[in-house]
């Protein structure tokens, strides 16, 4: 089936944006926090405009609150939500992008492998008219052969069988303009992809091509494991596909049983030899069972995730903030209007 070409859309120039915001997830990064103030106070001091740094520590273990709490007491232009436990990475990113107040939001890792210094061209393409300006990798430094190929693979099925418009070899490192923050913070769904998310909304879009570089200090907060799992959320946050999967299974299957159903018949017309019911039970046995299972496994991951979502539980809870007024609702990761926390 042909794909479809994203919408057309007609650019309208902007000017720079009065006030851009920093959303930094941090989650145990005490080596790297020194690092990371140094590297984005030099991008401060460089870019026109007023600039807001959110860091948002997901129930860091380590000394990264301590650290970044010491920051923002010399530093009102930095804030910081402080989340009552650790909820993952994508909750985290949705926690800064729901009290950013810039006219255009960067979300950026605080592990500095994105360079900071990328963000110069994707606020040229948002004063071209872009309203998301994704960072599009090149090469990625300091990975093995393995994580650079399973990153590949994973960009491309989810392109191909998930999403349409989910740009390849593209990580959360992007720009988004108020306007598209606005559509993309109605979204609640507890199980997130915001790759996907962002891609869904639509407004214009495109890429800025960069050399991704080495973690510096510290180790990924992204294991095979963490990779797998966002993996399938992805697919099923995003898609039916596991379940037409499961149906498509299931009719193989009955074609299976029908041609043992044939074949059965055949030996015995021909007296071909076969011990007797042996095979045939095992096998259809075997593989009915197993797509049955696999069949019902499926169906239940869908099944629970709407038993997670019809719970209404808020993504995410703030222990404590600096250099941010809060309210009750928002502490419950409820977004206010921009008027309202502005």
């Amino acid at each position: 089936m042909p794909r479809r070409n994203p919408s057309f859309h007609l650019l309208q120039p902007r000017p720079h944006p009065s006030l851009l915001s920093l959303v930094v997830p941090v989650y145990n990064e005490e080596a790297m926090v020194p690092l990371l103030r140094q590297a984005l106070e030099q991008f401060m001091s460089e870019v026109a405009g007023d600039t807001e740094i959110i860091l948002v520590n997901d129930g860091s273990s380590d000394s990264t609150l301590e650290q970044i709490a010491a920051w923002a007491t010399e530093d009102p232009r930095v804030k910081v939500l402080h989340l009552s436990r650790n909820f993952g990475h994508q909750v985290a990113c949705t926690a800064g992008l729901d009290f950013a107040s810039g006219d255009a939001v960067v979300l950026i890792d605080a592990d500095l492998q994105d360079p900071p210094q990328v963000i110069h061209e994707m606020i040229s393409r948002y004063r071209d008219g872009y309203d998301v300006v994704y960072g599009q990798r090149r090469t990625r430094q300091g990975e093995t052969w393995f994580k650079r190929f399973t990153a590949w693979l994973f960009y491309r099925l989810m392109r191909s069988l998930v999403h349409k418009d989910l740009p390849v070899d593209t990580g959360d490192f992007r720009l988004i303009s108020r306007n598209c923050l606005d559509g993309l913070r109605k979204m609640r769904e507890t199980h997130r992809f915001l790759r996907g998310m962002v891609a869904w909304v639509g407004y214009p879009q495109i890429g800025v091509p960069y050399e991704r570089s080495a973690r510096l200090v510290g180790e990924t907060k992204y294991p095979l494991h963490k990779m797998l799992s966002f993996a399938w959320t992805a697919a099923t946050s995003f898609s039916t596909l596991p379940l037409h999967a499961s149906t498509t299974l299931g009719f193989l299957v009955t074609l299976f049983g029908l041609e043992e159903g044939v074949r059965a018949v055949l030996a015995h017309v021909f007296h071909w030899y076969v011990v007797p019911g042996w095979t045939t039970l095992m096998v259809a046995f075997s593989v009915i069972g197993g797509t049955l299972l696999t069949s019902i496994g499926i169906l239940g991951e869908y099944v629970g995730k709407l038993y997670e979502q019809s719970k209404d539980r808020p993504l995410y809870l703030v222990a404590r903030t600096f250099n941010i007024g809060i309210t009750r609702d928002e502490a419950a990761g409820e977004p206010l209007s921009r008027s309202e926390y502005r």
